[in-house]
């Protein structure tokens, strides 16, 4: 199976639909109920909703999926009779295998039922209409890559006592979003300079995202998150609630950071945990919904983004 750990929940939805083929007069019986077998459409439809439910034990890789919702519908086609299937859940992968197998076994408990009556019948064109949910609807685009800077925070490594771990793991998940990371620099546990240099990136060198590591625990030498609240704006409370939330669902330690973030002027500034783990499950939190604070700042909104997903 795909490890999936490292995802954030977010509302997935999926609409799948197949097609039940036979004579006419057969078909017409599925609606006029008069099946020896009994209501086609209200055995189709539950067996349907409980295959959905059950996805996992018949395809292997599946995850089993705690869902929310199911609907299976049985109409009046031109082709046939329609069988779709949607499914909605609030999890880490998506649902459009759930959908799928829900319109198989409708189609199979229909075709199962109808049999005795008319040799001709065949089903398929089996697909997915519409998914929705991940990482893709809350993925913008930028014309330019945003300016980054990482900044690792930590006497130790400052001295050159220590290598440096998690500032090079923030660079290596970052190659993969539309940044460009133009500074990378290592500075001590010094309140005073760590502004500085934050005021010195938004002020001067125009950085429009800027990530720190380390020194927001509750050690004597923890002082970032000071550091930052000294040069925001405006803070942004929902970004760290979303690190630690996501931290603590892996570790009880989360809860433990005092991480901030904010604004100045058009640049974000974010303190990442010191953590090698604590930095990279922080990103995963983050990304790509993240990004869209860029638009927000600029007053575009979420409007864009809501016409999209329509």
């Amino acid at each position: 199976m795909i490890d999936v750990s490292p995802k954030f929940n977010s509302l997935r939805y999926a609409e799948a639909e197949g097609f039940l083929y036979g004579k006419q007069k057969t078909l017409e019986r599925v609606f006029d109920k008069t099946v020896p077998k009994g209501d086609v459409t209200q055995v189709a439809r539950a067996a349907g909703i409980h295959a959905a439910k059950r996805c996992a034990d018949w395809i292997t890789f599946c995850h089993p999926i705690p869902l929310d919702w199911v609907e299976v519908r049985l109409e009046k086609d031109e082709q046939g009779i329609k069988v779709t299937a949607e499914v909605r859940s609030v999890w880490k992968t998506g649902v459009e295998m759930e959908a799928i197998t829900a319109v198989s076994a409708a189609l199979l408990n229909a075709y199962d039922m109808l049999k005795p009556l008319d040799d001709s019948l065949s089903f398929g064109d089996i697909r997915v209409v519409r998914k929705k949910g991940g990482k893709s609807d809350f993925s913008d685009t930028f014309r330019k890559k945003i300016k980054t800077a990482v900044l690792v925070i930590s006497d130790s490594t400052h001295a050159g006592k220590r290598k440096d771990k998690s500032g090079k793991i923030i660079r290596e998940f970052l190659e993969n979003q539309p940044v460009v990371i133009d500074v990378y620099e290592v500075l001590p546990d010094d309140r005073e300079q760590i502004a500085e240099r934050m005021c010195q990136l938004v002020d001067k060198e125009r950085v429009k995202l800027i990530f720190s590591t380390g020194g927001t625990g509750l050690g004597p030498r923890d002082v970032t998150p000071e550091a930052t609240l000294s040069v925001i704006d405006r803070s942004v409370p929902g970004i760290v609630e979303a690190v630690r939330s996501h931290g603590r669902d892996r570790t009880p330690y989360a809860m433990l950071s005092r991480g901030e973030a904010g604004v100045r002027k058009d640049s974000v500034i974010i303190n990442l945990p010191g953590s090698s783990r604590g930095a990279l499950e922080s990103l995963q939190a983050l990304f790509p919904g993240l990004l869209h604070i860029f638009p927000m700042i600029k007053g575009k909104g979420h409007e864009k983004k809501e016409k999209e997903k329509k």
